[in-house]
């Protein structure tokens, strides 16, 4: 082979060296390139959100009470038991209280003291007032009473009206003491205070039983609660108490009766936020004349919510959240930028944000970490109902 031959070989392997290089350099480069992703985006809507949520609320009875007796003694026979149906006014129980009788015995000996007293002071007031009247008609002929005599029976009658109005104020005390034995008595028979049922009994004959936070820790006798009246008690967010007058009609359900829906309307709202739950307690009046619904049972309740202004809205998905916040995806300029918000109510498939949004703004339709803050990003704006 001859040596211009060879040079021209050598050429040639050169050149195939330098061209398979270059490919290769070509292809790094265009692999190495980095990408831009593609986000779906929507704009944020403001309207007022008309929409219902389900809230856990607790069941109580109308009127309940534990009932007391206002006198300590023992309990000396009890007419109820758990279940029992009662009326107002139908008797419960008795307690006996000697002390008591004691009381009564002796205020009422003092009654009849005192009225005893009386009757004879006023019978003398009479007989006084009557011969001193005789006197003074006979003195007006001169020389046939003494003045003395006169003046002595005037004193006397002054006495006696004076003795008989201390007497009267005596037994009207003493009247007015046994009235009070009495009705302490009376505080010895239990009474239902309203239409009801017993939930608990308490105590047997013989039990000491006495008033409320007296000297002594005592039992109460047994629980009354209304049965056909019912107090549903919800504990309403601060956010979604607004907008939903008294009288509103709201449906709830509850475990023991599946499927089946139930009504009462809102009567009566607190007003007043619990700070540490930040829950509004609200009132539903739930007449049950047939007494199907139990006390204490919790239920969940529909509630409905009436935005009186605009709020903003995201769809559910937008809303991301780390450790330490909840986010949207703002796509601004073809970047991510990460906005803080609070969430409020849902409707639907959206929900509500607080925050440094602005309605029209484009965010990303999918909320996530991964599409870190400032990333380059080609929004795909897409229409989400």
């Amino acid at each position: 082979m001859t040596i211009p031959h060879l040079q021209w070989m050598a050429g040639v392997l050169l050149a195939c060296a330098v061209s398979t290089a270059c490919t290769h350099d070509l292809s790094t480069s265009a692999s190495a390139a980095p990408s831009i992703p593609q986000v779906d985006a929507v704009a944020v809507k403001s309207e007022k959100l008309t929409s219902t949520e389900r809230l856990p609320a607790e069941l109580l009875a109308y009127e309940a009470v534990d009932m007391y007796a206002k006198e300590t003694g023992f309990v000396k026979s009890i007419r109820v038991d758990r279940g029992s149906k009662v009326t107002q006014g139908e008797l419960i129980a008795v307690i006996e209280a000697p002390e008591l009788v004691a009381q009564r015995a002796q205020a009422n000996a003092s009654y009849q003291s005192a009225e005893s007293q009386l009757a004879a002071a006023q019978a003398k007031l009479s007989a006084d007032q009557s011969t001193y009247e005789h006197m003074r008609s006979a003195a007006k002929v001169p020389g046939v009473v003494a003045a003395n005599d006169l003046a002595i029976a005037e004193k006397t009658t002054e006495a006696d009206h004076a003795n008989v109005t201390a007497l009267q104020n005596s037994a009207d005390a003493a009247q007015e003491n046994l009235k009070a034995v009495a009705q302490l008595e009376s505080y010895l028979n239990i009474t239902a205070p309203f239409d009801g049922e017993v939930t608990t009994r308490y105590v047997h004959p013989g039990t000491l039983v006495g008033p409320a936070g007296g000297p002594a820790a005592m039992k109460p006798i047994v629980r009354i609660e209304t049965t056909t009246r019912h107090r549903l008690v919800v504990p309403v967010p601060e956010n979604d108490a607004a907008g939903v007058p008294e009288g509103t009609v709201v449906s709830f359900t509850v475990p023991s009766f599946p499927g089946r829906a139930f009504h009462a309307p809102i009567a009566r709202i607190s007003h007043e936020v619990d700070l540490k739950t930040r829950t509004m307690p609200v009132e539903l009046d739930v007449a049950d004349p047939h007494a199907e619904l139990v006390p204490g049972t919790f239920s969940q309740v529909e509630w409905p919510i009436q935005r009186t202004y605009a709020t903003l809205l995201v769809p559910a998905s937008a809303v991301a959240s780390d450790l330490q916040r909840s986010f949207v995806i703002r796509l601004s300029e073809n970047h991510a930028e990460w906005v803080d918000v609070a969430t409020g109510s849902r409707a639907n498939n959206l929900i509500e944000v607080f925050g440094n949004l602005h309605e029209g703004d484009v965010i990303a339709v999918r909320g996530t970490d991964q599409l870190r803050n400032g990333a380059e990003v080609s929004p795909h704006l897409i229409e989400k109902k």
